[in-house]
């Protein structure tokens, strides 16, 4: 029914969830646009609203409760109760990144000269894990329960290449990854007797504001690290944000993918594939 119709996007104002948002919305979808920047977000309202299409922009800090459970009430008195939960907020913070990707026995001299495992801020390194973490749990919280009660619904959360292997530097993100693609099977057998799927995405490395900083050179170079990257990714690019469309949208389809549940499906040029040697 056209009722049922409603998404919640879920770091909206991102590169790729933006990009998910307003293709939902092109699909018919009602969508409520929760993230930390309310700029960000009605930004993308406006687009989609000048396409003609339906959202609203909640600010919502997603690993907070309280903040989660506000949002829901604006969203099922605004727009209904939500069909379709899109789980992409998250990301790392640079200051939960080491600079080197083994022991140097610099970092126990806490002198700057090199940022290892030992020196990192371990208040930070646990806020990237509370974000991605629960920043999945406490939205699938809150809008799972009106799904419960319809007997149906879709969540999708955003796993990552993390969620299969670790990758140097980035502990703090691995270790939440590797739990959304854990929580999401746990959540799919749980509730499956509610009628709702759970699956997740995980994407290869695609660009974002973030990430660009990483993979560039302020003079537009690629760095080591993304040389290093697209060595190890067949398909020899990044990702493009429309190119996890037609993953979300198979996901959703309930005629394309009704006995899907559970899965955690890469898209990622291949990476996974490709053990570098």
């Amino acid at each position: 029914m056209e009722s049922q119709k409603i998404a919640v996007v879920t770091g909206a104002g991102g590169t790729l969830c933006s990009e998910m948002a307003r293709d939902l919305a092109r699909s018919g979808y009602r969508v409520a646009l929760l993230g930390r920047s309310l700029d960000k977000l009605q930004i993308v309202e406006k687009q989609i609203v000048d396409a003609g299409g339906i959202a609203i922009s909640v600010s919502t800090d997603v690993s907070n409760e309280e903040s989660v459970r506000a949002a829901g009430d604006v969203v099922e008195r605004e727009l209904g109760i939500c069909s379709v939960l899109i789980n992409g907020a998250g990301g790392n913070q640079m200051d939960a990144l080491t600079n080197t990707t083994e022991f140097d026995e610099r970092e126990l001299l806490d002198d700057g000269s090199v940022k290892g495992f030992f020196n990192l801020n371990m208040a930070v390194f646990q806020s990237v894990i509370d974000v991605n973490t629960m920043g999945t749990v406490i939205p699938s919280f809150v809008f799972g329960r009106g799904m419960a009660r319809q007997k149906q619904g879709v969540i999708i959360n955003i796993a990552s290449m993390n969620s299969f292997r670790p990758l140097t530097k980035v502990g703090a993100y691995g270790i939440a990854k590797a739990g959304i693609a854990n929580f999401t099977q746990w959540l799919a057998a749980y509730l499956a007797p509610a009628g709702i799927r759970v699956n997740a995405i995980a994407p290869g490395f695609f660009l974002n504001d973030r990430s660009r900083k990483i993979m560039f050179d302020q003079d537009g170079a690629k760095t080591a690290r993304a040389e290093n990257v697209l060595s190890h990714t067949p398909q020899r690019r990044f990702g493009e944000a429309a190119e996890l469309l037609g993953c979300m949208n198979w996901l959703i389809n309930e005629e394309a993918a009704g006995f899907v549940t559970g899965i955690i499906v890469p898209v990622d040029g291949g990476f996974l594939s490709n053990a570098g040697v």
